[in-house]
């Protein structure tokens, strides 16, 4: 089943600390990946790292213009 939703979810970030953002749809740990992506054979994970100590957006369905970060394009009212 798939976890996607069409939000933006904050997630608090510590500066220089490398995240996954979910690509797959599977996670639990939305929108962070958990591994879950294993279970496909070609959707991986997009690891960045955080400039600063901070709350970002993340987006939650992936169809963002600007990964891992949601552009508010996509989201449900």
């Amino acid at each position: 089943m798939s976890t996607t939703k069409k939000v933006s979810m904050p997630v608090a970030v510590e500066a220089g600390k490398t995240y996954s953002w979910c690509t797959c749809g599977l996670t639990q740990t939305a929108p962070l990946c958990d591994g879950s992506h294993q279970k496909t054979a070609d959707l991986q994970p997009l690891s960045f790292v955080a400039e600063q100590t901070t709350t970002v957006f993340l987006c939650a369905c992936v169809r963002t213009e600007d990964p891992p970060y949601c552009d508010g394009l996509n989201c449900d009212s």
